[in-house]
């Protein structure tokens, strides 16, 4: 082989492990591109996931107790009363009704927690410590405080609208003082604590 032929060789080797300042400028261009649409997807995914799918929530109080305690956080499905129903028993989360900030002594939250007690079309009352939905015993298999504390002046619960209290029932300021919730006002049911670790769960 030639000496001419050798160089030729060793110069196209080069060529192969060498990129031209051109062809590095365009794999650095497609990397960032490649990056871009990897970040783009993510975030979309995330604001779409949390606009519609679930989203986190943070419990500022302890009306909730022993079921939620202050500090916890919890994830709520939006999908779950998008395309299912509500149910007497379900912890939901919702935009404070306007009269919160003046029938609750403490400042108004944006969003609160609460169990739904009564249904579009219920009827309910309490008497003592009991609470009675269309005239017959609430059992409630949930973990709740009594006594019930404030009582439960007759009411029907207007259609398309939810009557909530919170399983703190002597220290919640809920439907009883504020009246029902509608169905417009609910985001999501809470499904999962996700905070204290020592605390995670299924709700």
């Amino acid at each position: 082989m030639s000496e001419i032929e050798e160089n030729a060789l060793v110069d196209a080797d080069d060529a192969v492990t060498s990129p031209t300042p051109a062809l590095r400028r365009r794999r650095r261009a497609s990397w960032y591109i490649e990056w871009l649409v990897v970040i783009s997807a993510t975030l979309t995914l995330f604001f779409v996931s949390r606009a519609y799918v679930a989203q986190t929530f943070y419990i500022p109080s302890a009306s909730m107790v022993p079921t939620l305690e202050t500090g916890d956080r919890i994830v709520v499905s939006k999908l779950s009363v998008t395309w299912g129903t509500i149910q007497r028993g379900d912890i939901v989360v919702f935009h404070s009704p306007k009269n919160v900030a003046l029938d609750c002594s403490s400042a108004p939250e944006a969003f609160l927690v609460k169990r739904v007690i009564g249904l579009p079309g219920d009827r309910l009352r309490s008497q003592g410590n009991k609470i009675f939905v269309n005239d017959r015993l609430l059992k409630q298999p949930w973990k709740h405080v009594e006594p019930l504390g404030k009582i439960i002046d007759p009411v029907t619960v207007p259609a398309d609208s939810y009557f909530m209290m919170g399983d703190n029932q002597f220290d919640s300021c809920d439907s009883r003082y504020w009246g029902t919730v509608a169905h417009s006002l609910i985001i999501g049911k809470a499904y999962v604590r996700i905070w204290p670790f020592s605390r995670i769960g299924f709700l």
